[in-house]
C-alpha cells in the first residue's frame, strides 16, 4: 500500500444507561481506575502533573446521551483490559453505571487525501486557547476568522494523522458549509469557546473521531454527512473506495 494510503481500525461502543455531558471526565477517571492508571491510552497522562500530548486512542463520548467509547487503532487492543475486569460496573460520583454493552461495531477504514470534498458536522469543537480566542476576537474581518479556524483544522487533521501513523502527503482543504454556533464550555476548570458547524474537506474522515483540545472527553466530535439543501443534512457511514 503507498505510504499516502493508510487502514486504520476504529471500535465504537455504546454501553446503555445514561451519561451526562459533564459526567464524561468522571467516566474516563472510573474507567482508567478499573484498568490501572499505569495503562496510559486510557488517561493519556505520564505522571499527576505530565500529559501527553499525542493524539488519544481512547476517547469517551456521550453517543445521544448513552456511555461510549471510540477506539482507533492501538487504543482497539488496548480496551480489551477493561473487557478482561471481572466487573465492568463504574461508580460516577456515588452513582453506579452497570456498563452493559447496547451497541458494538469495529469497522476498517482506509485513510486518504482526495481530489473531491467529502461533508462534515463537528460538535464542540474547542480550537482556541483563551489566549488565542483574543487574538480571533481581534480580527476584523470574518473572513480572517475562518481563515485562522481553518489553519487550525488543518492543523488538527494532521495531529490525528500523526497520531495514527498515517504520512499526508497532498494540501489538506478545508471550507465552511454553515455559520458557526458558538458556546461556552469549561474543560479542566477553564472556560473555552467551542464551536458547531458543518464543513468540508478532501480527508475522508471517520465518524465519531474527535479533532481539536480535549477530544478524549468528547469534544469536537465529526460525523459525516450527506448535503440535501442547507437546512437538511442526514448521516453518512459509508466509506469510500481508495484511489490507486
Amino acid at each position: 500500500m503507498p505510504a499516502s494510503l493508510k487502514k486504520i481500525r476504529i471500535l465504537r461502543i455504546r454501553f446503555a444507561g445514561a451519561l451526562a455531558g459533564h459526567e464524561i471526565p468522571a467516566f474516563r477517571g472510573a474507567i482508567a481506575g478499573k484498568v490501572g492508571h499505569e495503562n496510559i491510552l486510557f488517561h493519556n497522562h505520564l505522571g499527576k502533573e505530565t500529559y501527553s500530548y499525542r493524539y488519544p486512542l481512547i476517547q469517551y463520548k456521550n453517543l445521544a446521551g448513552q456511555p461510549g467509547i471510540v477506539c482507533i487503532e492501538h487504543g482497539v487492543d488496548e480496551i480489551h483490559k477493561f473487557f478482561q475486569q471481572k466487573d465492568w460496573s463504574l461508580d460516577l460520583s456515588g452513582r453506579k453505571l452497570d456498563m452493559q454493552i447496547e451497541n458494538l461495531a469495529l469497522n476498517q477504514f482506509t485513510m486518504q487525501v482526495w481530489d473531491k470534498m467529502f461533508d462534515y458536522r463537528i460538535q464542540n469543537w474547542v480550537a482556541l486557547s483563551q489566549q488565542n480566542f483574543s487574538k480571533y476576537q481581534a480580527l476584523t474581518t470574518e473572513k480572517e476568522q475562518l481563515d485562522m479556524l481553518a489553519a487550525i483544522l488543518k492543523g488538527n487533521i494532521l495531529s490525528f494523522a500523526k497520531g495514527i501513523e498515517w504520512t499526508v502527503s497532498k494540501p489538506i482543504q478545508i471550507k465552511f458549509k454553515s455559520p458557526l454556533q458558538t458556546r461556552l464550555v469549561k474543560v479542566k476548570g477553564v472556560r473555552l469557546a467551542a464551536f458547531s458547524f458543518y464543513f468540508a474537506s478532501n480527508v475522508f474522515l471517520p465518524n465519531y473521531i474527535g479533532l481539536g483540545k480535549s477530544v478524549s472527553l468528547g469534544y469536537g466530535v465529526v460525523r459525516g454527512v450527506k448535503y440535501h439543501t442547507k437546512e437538511n443534512y442526514t448521516s453518512n457511514e459509508s466509506n469510500p473506495k481508495p484511489e490507486n
